[in-house]
C-alpha cells in the first residue's frame, strides 16, 4: 500500500552541534626566587668573630624571603669539611608573613671553629635557596696572656665598671678588676680568672650594688667585701680593689664628706691622698692586699690613685658601710 503524502516528506534530523575546543592548559607557575640568610645568636662578639665557650647554649636564625607557607630547610653544621650535625626545620611567618624565620639550637663539648649552612630545596612555589656559612668560633673557658677570651672579659668587666684596661693582654689592670669583681660576688679572692668568674662575666653577671643613690655624687667603701664604688646618683662609675683598717687598726664607719686633698706621694708613703675624717683618707700605696691591712684608711692601688683623686671633690660624700 502506498504511504500517505506527509510521511513520506519528513525532514532529516538536525546535525549535533561540533565539540567545543578544549582550552589549552596554562603552563605551571615557575618557582618563587627568593634567598637565605643565617645569623648566628645569643654568642659573644670580638670584632668580626663570632665566640661561645663550650656547653653555652647558642642558635642560628635563618631569614627566608619570601615567605612561602609549608616550606623546610635544612641546617647543617660542619667542623672543617666534616659534617657535625645536621636537622630540619619549619620555616614559620614573621612581620606579618612578609619573611619567614626560623631558629637552630646547638651546643657542643668540643671546641673548635663551625660552619653552619642552610639549604632549601626547590618546591613547585619556591626556588632552591642555599645560605652564606655563619661561623662561630667554640673556645674552652681558659683565659691565658692575651687572645678572644681575654678581650671579651675586659670588655665585659668594663660594662659592669670595674676598674679595667682594654689593652687585650691579661695585664695588672685586668687581674685587679677580676679580683674586685671575686670580692663582690664573695668568690675567692684571687687574681686568677676561673672559668666561673669567665661566664658570669660574659653574661653580664656580678655588677656592684649602689646602696646610697641619695648621696648624689659621692663614694660607697663596702668593707666587708674590700671595694671602693665612684657613683654619681644611680650611676655607677667604676668599682675598685680596696684594703681597709686592719682589725687593729679598723676604718671608721659612718657618712662623712671630703675637706681635704693632697696630690703626690707623702712621707708616709701615701700617694693622692683625698681624707675624709680626721687622718682617715682615700689613698694610693705600694701594699693593697685582699684583706683588710691598712692602719685606718682606704688603700687603693697606686695605678688607681690618680683617677680616683681626680674624680672625687671637695665636699663629695664618703659612705663607709660593713
Amino acid at each position: 500500500m502506498a504511504l500517505p503524502a506527509a510521511a513520506g516528506a519528513q525532514d532529516p534530523p538536525p546535525a549535533p552541534p561540533p565539540a567545543p575546543t578544549p582550552a589549552p592548559t596554562p603552563p605551571p607557575a615557575p618557582p618563587a626566587e627568593g634567598s637565605l640568610a643565617l645569623k648566628a645568636q645569643r654568642v659573644h662578639r670580638d670584632g668580626p668573630r663570632r665566640v661561645v665557650l663550650t656547653r653555652d647554649a647558642w642558635r642560628v636564625r635563618g631569614v627566608v624571603r619570601p615567605y612561602v607557607a609549608g616550606q623546610e630547610v635544612l641546617v647543617r653544621f660542619y667542623r672543617g669539611k666534616r659534617k657535625v650535625h645536621q636537622q630540619s626545620e619549619k620555616v614559620l611567618p614573621a612581620r606579618g608573613g612578609r619573611i619567614g624565620t626560623f631558629l637552630t639550637p646547638y651546643r657542643t663539648k668540643r671546641a673548635g671553629r663551625l660552619a653552619v649552612r642552610a639549604v632549601h630545596k626547590q618546591t613547585p612555589e619556591l626556588e632552591t635557596l642555599r645560605s652564606k656559612a655563619a661561623r662561630v668560633d667554640v673556645m674552652r673557658p681558659r683565659v691565658g696572656s692575651s687572645g678572644p677570651l681575654v678581650r671579651l672579659l675586659q670588655r665585659g668587666l668594663a660594662r659592669m665598671r670595674y676598674a679595667v684596661s682594654r689593652s687585650g693582654s691579661y695585664d695588672s689592670a685586668t687581674a685587679r678588676a677580676v679580683m674586685a669583681w671575686r670580692k663582690v660576688n664573695g668568690q675567692p679572692r684571687s687574681f686568677e680568672p676561673s672559668e666561673t668568674v669567665l661566664r658570669r662575666v660574659l653574661d653580664g653577671r656580678g655588677a656592684f650594688k649602689v646602696r646610697h643613690p641619695r648621696d648624689g655624687r659621692h663614694v660607697e667603701a663596702d668593707i666587708s667585701r674590700q671595694v671602693l664604688a665612684l657613683v654619681d646618683g644611680r650611676k655607677l662609675h667604676r668599682v675598685y680593689h680596696v684594703s681597709s683598717g686592719a682589725p687593729a687598726t679598723p676604718t671608721v664607719l659612718g657618712r662623712f664628706e671630703v675637706y681635704r686633698k693632697d696630690p703626690g706621694t707623702n712621707s708616709l708613703g701615701m700617694v693622692h691622698s683625698t681624707y675624709f675624717i680626721r687622718g682617715y683618707a682615700i689613698h694610693g700605696y705600694a701594699s693593697v692586699p685582699p684583706y683588710n691591712a691598712s692602719h685606718g684608711c682606704l688603700r687603693v692601688p697606686i695605678p688607681n690613685a690618680w683617677s680616683i683623686y681626680q674624680w672625687v671633690r671637695m665636699g663629695d660624700v664618703v659612705r663607709v658601710y660593713p
